[in-house]
């Protein structure tokens, strides 16, 4: 066969270099947010191999291609000996935490569907700080959330959650931990109140899968895996704190009942038997190789001394933002997640606002995460802050990343947040925005409202990315910030268009 390529392979691959390169740092520890680096070279050699190998590979019919079903039995049994599960418990590998936490609670469902004979919609109880992907999951399989507000410190009141359990819950949701804070659920007692009812009790260890059990001190932790008889699944990330790339992760389920609920089966149409444990059809095996050779060559011993470095560096961290004048750290986290927030008991002058700390780590080569904070249906707000995600490499940084969130405070000490109203006001004035969108966001009330056509708001967010006259700081906020600023004194309706053209337009040809 004579061929010719369109482009040599050389000038595709320097095009895609060339996109790299505008990327944020995805090793070396500048990024503590969605990169979890090692610092091993020879590990991330190890992954590239174990990728290469499975490339053709699909997960579709593990009777052709056996070494799928093999990566996948040993990634699952590893993990349920870690999480305490007995051979009642089985699992799924899946494309990550999201795909997990949906099959979770699909499963759920259609037991409790089951039981009441599919009457009614079942309802899923689950506290503010549950992910985001939980409320996906109940948009998508039709069931009722219902949110329960969290304390002043980010804290669930286990009897608050209790109280809403009743015939028509379906599943309940808790966190270890959860992952704005990276404060652990009282998984103990929910999962015991749901034991007694019949209820479904899921557990997110997405982050805390695979730091948790290997925490200095671990055995002064709450109980919160399979050791509690009321939990029914756990899922656990492996592109997470299993240092494999995106996206793997695993779901155990307590029970082949339960977790044949997740399966899809399709014996009735021309094509091919169609049976699959996930939501996707054609899996591929990179991922999951890359997952499997990783817990391989560390093993327990190797993801102990790796947590000990997160454990160490977030110690440090810890210490370090709590001592910075303006600045603390919010809610009582256990493992490898903190969250900065503004000391509320310094005088204005002196306060740091979060997400222009952010920016100023930015400026300075470091990315953190900016969450927007929650005003909660009992009136109790969960402020804004800064997300920092440790990985092991974040140890090596420290003399260089301490003296740098010092200088990003100081940068920005005594700068008000960014006000959203005056971002509204212009926006206004301008004619981009309608006045019956400024309103503070409601999730019940806002459901009247339309949402904005797609060229309205990608004229807005467009109107967010020009870099206004912040004279007040030398530190200019970024549009980030600014959208999260307007986000709390406009509609959701509005704050959701603009997400999603803000995601959108970037992969429009």
């Amino acid at each position: 066969m004579t061929f010719s390529f369109a482009r040599t392979p050389d000038a595709v691959l320097t095009q895609l270099q060339a996109w790299r390169a505008a990327d944020a740092p995805t090793s070396g520890g500048q990024v503590l947010a969605y990169v979890f680096d090692t610092g091993l070279p020879q590990l991330d050699e190890l992954v590239r191999q174990a990728m290469v190998a499975m490339t053709p590979v699909s997960g579709l019919d593990p009777a052709t291609f056996p070494s799928f079903a093999e990566l996948e039995r040993a990634l699952v049994g590893f993990t349920r000996e870690l999480l305490h599960g007995d051979d009642d418990v089985v699992g799924t590998a899946t494309t990550g935490g999201t795909e997990s936490s949906l099959l979770a609670v699909k499963a759920a469902r259609d037991l409790w569907q089951e039981c009441h004979q599919g009457v009614g919609r079942p309802r899923m109880v689950l506290p503010t700080t549950a992910h985001g992907t939980f409320r996906k999951a109940a948009d998508y399989f039709d069931l009722e959330l219902d949110l329960v507000p969290c304390q002043a410190d980010g804290s669930v009141d286990p009897a608050a959650v209790g109280r809403r359990l009743d015939d028509g819950v379906a599943i309940v949701i808790t966190s270890a931990p959860s992952y704005p804070f990276g404060v652990i659920d009282p998984v103990a007692e929910i999962a015991a109140q749901a034991y007694e009812r019949g209820i479904a009790c899921h557990v997110d260890a997405c982050m805390g899968g695979l730091t948790l059990p290997f925490w200095p001190g671990v055995d002064e932790l709450p109980v919160w895996d399979f050791r509690l008889p009321g939990v029914t699944s756990v899922v656990a990330d492996y592109h997470k704190f299993g240092y494999a790339p995106k996206g793997v992760s695993v779901l155990l389920q307590r029970g082949r009942q339960r977790q044949r609920r997740q399966f899809y089966v399709c014996a009735d149409w021309a094509g091919y038997p169609l049976t699959n444990p996930a939501m996707v059809n054609s899996r591929s095996g990179l991922a999951l190789a890359a997952a499997w050779a990783v817990s391989q060559a560390l093993g327990r011993a190797g993801f102990v001394t790796l947590t000990e470095s997160v454990a160490e560096a977030s110690a440090v961290l810890r210490r370090a933002l709590k001592a910075i004048d303006g600045l603390t750290v919010f809610g009582s986290s256990i493992g490898p997640m903190i969250a900065a927030a503004t000391d509320l008991a310094a005088p204005p002058e002196r306060q740091v606002d979060p997400h222009l700390w952010a920016d100023a780590l930015r400026q300075l080569g470091w990315v953190v995460q900016s969450q927007p904070g929650l005003t909660q249906a009992n009136g109790v707000n969960l402020p804004t802050t800064a997300h920092l995600t440790v990985t092991p490499v974040t140890q090596s940084r420290l003399p260089e990343l301490e003296p740098a969130l010092i200088q990003a405070a100081d940068l920005v000490r005594g700068v008000p947040p960014v006000d959203g109203s005056l971002i509204a006001d212009h926006l206004v004035a301008a004619g981009l925005l309608d006045p019956m969108f400024i309103q503070p966001p409601n999730s019940t009330t806002d459901q009247s409202l339309p949402r904005l056509d797609p060229d309205t708001a990608w004229a807005i967010v467009q109107a967010l990315n020009q870099q206004p006259d912040d004279s007040a700081s030398t530190v200019s906020s970024s549009a980030q910030t600014r959208l999260l600023a307007l986000a709390k004194v406009v509609a959701l309706p509005v704050t959701e268009a603009l997400m999603i053209e803000k995601m959108g337009r970037p992969v429009e040809p």
